[in-house]
């Protein structure tokens, strides 16, 4: 027993075989490379796709065999249980269902989808040695609710409004972009997650101005789990009265002497106006002429109705005005106005800080018939129609003639005066030199020296003077 024992011990028995065995370490090292291998399916027969389903759709699981073998196919949920073995469903859930059984395809579908479905699904095929691949089930949440929260459900023109937009409860988070009509706003956004769903709240700063009553602010949501998702709210502004001065008569022409004026006014404002007059800038009201609500008369015209008439309206926000300037010519004048329009003015300087004209003003003929204009920028306008728009240009080229004339006559005058002053002071400059009677010099007085010299000189020679 004991030789036995030994022989036992230094090596095998003379006549068994010998198996050579890696290392340990080694062997598990070959083993994990394996499994890794059928894993990933490498080198395998084993086709499948991942899968992207919106929660409560229908997933379809393929597991398919490139050159089949009859080989027998089975499916594994993520815990490792067999949903169905060839065409067997072991596994007692329903909303499993067997869609096609080949030898060389197992395609399985999964209705009513939920989160707990989401993972990784095993497709194995019994060859030697068994191949293995797997698919990925990922299941996408549209947002629960959209909902818009707007800070002032009634804003004034001007003011900032915070506008505040939710989408709830989605899988993967929502991307939020805002409108207003057609144009696309930026706004900030915040993302909450709680489990495996995120919520997402994007603000928006918007000022508004009276363009914008009753533009609608929309909240969009883009999700790869939805399409069109939207929701909107409807500004509501309240803004000045905008205030419009049209002349009924004379239709055209120029306003004369002896003539009627017939002046409406309208006005248009959020609320709207409850207030309108007419008034004389920087005087009283001729006592000739009748308002009639928001109508001005005048039946005969005169030369003290010129000067500036203003309506004025006023709401719950403010007053606004608009301005006719009237100059009334002779009833001989025959140059008819180039244009009869209507100009902006801002009511006020605190007009000015307002930024964009709330909508685009219209101006109106005196039948009432819109007519082009541009758009202006800064405050709540008004219009001013202008009785001498067309006479204006023909006066200012008169007066610049007269005064030129009047300049050219001045200078040619002074001119002529220069030269006349000129002659005068030439001919009256020189040097005067005079001849005295010698013997002068030595009298004692004037009388002495005029003695002297009528009798220095031979039959009393008279002085002379030359002129040079």
């Amino acid at each position: 027993m004991a030789g036995r024992a030994q022989r036992s011990a230094a090596g095998p028995a003379p006549g068994l075989p010998l198996l050579l065995l890696p290392p340990p370490p080694l062997l598990l090292l070959l083993l994990a490379a394996a499994a890794a291998l059928i894993r990933t399916g490498d080198g395998q027969n084993l086709v499948t796709e991942d899968v992207t389903v919106v929660e409560g759709d229908v997933a379809t699981i393929s597991c398919r065999v490139k050159n089949s073998d009859d080989s027998v196919i089975q499916l594994l949920n993520p815990n490792r249980q067999t949903i169905y073995f060839r065409d067997f469903r072991p596994l007692k859930d329903s909303r499993f269902q067997l869609v096609n059984f080949s030898n060389s395809e197992l395609r399985v579908s999964l209705t009513n989808v939920s989160i707990s479905d989401e993972g990784r699904y095993f497709c194995q095929l019994y060859t030697d040695p068994p191949q293995e691949i797997y698919t990925t089930i990922t299941v996408l949440v549209p947002p629960r609710n959209l909902v818009i929260d707007i800070q002032k459900e009634t804003a004034v023109e001007g003011e900032e409004i915070e506008l505040n937009c939710t989408a709830m409860a989605s899988r993967p988070a929502t991307t939020i972009r805002w409108f207003k009509g057609n144009k696309e706003l930026t706004g900030k956004s915040e993302v909450e997650q709680w489990s495996d769903m995120y919520t997402v709240t994007s603000q928006l700063l918007l000022k508004v101005g009276r363009e914008d009553d009753g533009v609608p602010v929309i909240c969009l949501v883009d999700h790869p789990a939805v399409k069109d998702l939207q929701t909107q709210r409807y500004l509501e502004v309240m803004y000045k009265p905008q205030v419009r001065v049209s002349q009924n008569y004379p239709v055209q022409g120029l306003t004369r002497e002896g003539e009627p004026l017939e002046l409406s006014c309208a006005a248009f404002g959020k609320p709207q106006p409850t207030d309108m007059r007419w008034l004389r800038v920087d005087d009283e009201m001729p006592q000739h002429v009748v308002v009639s609500g928001s109508n001005l008369l005048i039946s005969n015209l005169n030369k003290t109705d010129n000067g500036t008439y203003r309506c004025e309206a006023s709401n719950a926000v403010g007053k606004s005005h608009a301005d006719y300037m009237l100059f009334v010519y002779d009833t001989t004048a025959t140059t008819e106005p180039a244009v009869h329009g209507f100009t902006h003015l801002p009511n006020s300087a605190e007009e000015l800080d307002y930024g964009d004209l709330s909508g685009t003003p219209v101006l109106l003929n005196a039948s009432m018939e819109a007519l082009p204009t541009v758009q202006l920028s800064n405050a709540s306008l008004a219009f001013r129609p202008d009785s001498r728009a067309g006479e204006e240009g023909a006066i200012r080229s008169v007066d610049h003639a007269v005064v030129g004339g009047v300049v050219a006559v001045v200078v040619f005058a002074m001119l002529c005066l220069l030269i006349i002053l000129g002659r005068y002071f030439a001919r009256h400059k020189g040097t005067y030199f005079t001849h005295e009677a010698k013997g002068a010099d030595d009298a004692a007085d004037a009388d002495t020296a005029i003695i002297n010299a009528e009798g220095g000189q031979n039959n009393s020679e008279e002085k002379k003077e030359y002129f040079i």
